[in-house]
């Protein structure tokens, strides 16, 4: 498996998050348990081969991660969403989001482009070209205007 592909199944569950009365924590142990991993298969190949630890602690990461600060992550969304209300974004463009944002802000050992060019890479599969281009608009313009040249100014852990 790809970390793009890890990076994927995190967008999935920190969608998912956003319905469920499950925590973080809860949600990824009922869908990264083995058994019930496999059968996600027929829903998206992505579930066709099981994380390895590396990709297991990078995927829970992530999920915990987004859900602890999806406030303010929501708020940079809502910053630099020009133009449009927050509820007005799908939540898959915003889970899109807040996994990038989270990597840039929390994850220094992820380069900024990658964030940002995965997230759009990732978006193609699932929004049209108009959402796409603006997720790349509000991921740049974030990056632009919260990070200096050696990453984010005071939200690295």
């Amino acid at each position: 498996m790809t970390r793009t592909t890890a990076r994927e199944i995190a967008i999935h569950l920190s969608y998912e998050l956003g319905f469920s009365s499950l925590t973080a924590s809860e949600l990824m142990d009922l869908r990264l348990d083995p058994e019930v991993f496999r059968t996600l298969e027929e829903e998206d190949e992505i579930y066709r081969e099981m994380p390895n630890e590396k990709q297991l602690k990078y995927i829970r990461q992530l999920v915990t991660g987004v859900g602890e600060h999806s406030a303010e992550l929501d708020s940079y969304i809502g910053k630099y969403a020009v133009g449009w209300s927050f509820s007005r974004i799908s939540r898959v463009a915003s889970a899109i989001m807040r996994v990038a944002m989270y990597e840039i802000l929390y994850m220094p050992e992820i380069p900024t482009g990658a964030a940002i060019n995965e997230a759009v890479e990732i978006a193609k599969k699932y929004e049209e070209p108009e959402v796409v281009s603006f997720i790349n608009g509000i991921l740049g313009t974030f990056v632009r205007r919260e990070c200096n040249e050696s990453g984010p100014e005071e939200n690295r852990e």
